[in-house]
């Protein structure tokens, strides 16, 4: 396609979740960029180094690590890239229907297309526009050969985390890819009186961001320890938004605390 026409369909996407901008006043149509990767100190250096972005989506960190310089950039993905999104709204609203909660196993692999990869379509047209070298591998990054993978200088593992049901586990798997430093991404919970607390909030419903798909929410400490757990040997905190926001309406053990959001950004060294 010309770049015309690819432009033509970039616009006409109906549905972007990442904002791109392409250049030339060519912008995609997603969700506002995250406060807290947009902060200076929350993406490492990528110059000259390989680069593993989990969880790609649309491919934003992807081609903005491709643009930084990196040597390397490989996209992963595939639950986006295969979702049926259709269907599995369409699970969800049964489940309220019906008053139960849906299994956790549908959300997390129930939905998926047999041909094709229809989460993928922006990708393809912005990595076509850019005369992108980035390299797209769909696979499930918690099952797929990670020997086959390789090992990378840097990873991004971002707004991953709290989609996972077993996120130690995930945490293990981001640490065996990781040579250097994984920049780890994701909500956080804040306890008020409860900072220095290890904490983890879990959610049976869709209490987190209207998502049966969000299941935990470590607190900052939490998180620190998850990845030391996970085999990182140094973690830092790199970027940090908890504010504002609207406290979450259950209670903890004090009814003064209440656990409101965040957002956070760690570094993990390898």
């Amino acid at each position: 396609m010309t770049d015309q026409e690819l432009a033509r369909r970039i616009r006409a996407h109906p549905w972007w979740f990442h904002t791109i901008d392409l250049g030339d006043g060519l912008v995609t149509r997603g969700e506002p960029v995250s406060p807290v990767l947009s902060l200076p100190a929350a993406i490492p250096e990528v110059r000259d180094r390989s680069v593993l972005d989990i969880g790609a989506w649309d491919g934003k960190y992807s081609f903005e690590a491709e643009r930084a310089g990196a040597a390397h950039v490989v996209a992963l993905d595939h639950y986006v890239w295969r979702l049926d999104s259709g269907a599995r709204q369409a699970y969800c609203d049964r489940c309220e229907a019906e008053g139960r909660l849906p299994d956790p196993q549908q959300i997390d692999g129930g939905f998926f297309v047999e041909d094709g990869y229809p989460g993928k379509v922006g990708f393809d047209l912005v990595h076509e526009y850019l005369d992108s070298k980035v390299d797209a591998v769909v696979d499930d990054f918690m099952t797929m050969d990670l020997d086959a993978l390789g090992s990378f200088d840097v990873v991004f593992y971002f707004g991953v985390l709290y989609h996972m049901v077993d996120p130690l586990r995930a945490l293990h798997r981001v640490r065996q890819v990781t040579k250097g430093v994984a920049a780890i991404e994701t909500a956080i919970t804040v306890v008020p009186g409860y900072e220095q607390a290890s904490l983890i909030e879990f959610f049976a419903g869709k209490e987190l961001n209207a998502d049966y798909g969000n299941w935990f929410a470590p607190s900052e400490v939490a998180l620190h320890g998850m990845c030391r757990a996970a085999g990182f040997a140094r973690v830092s905190t790199a970027a940090l938004d908890t504010g504002p926001a609207a406290p979450r309406w259950r209670h903890l053990a004090r009814r003064s605390a209440r656990p409101q959001g965040g957002r956070i950004v760690v570094h993990a060294f390898a």
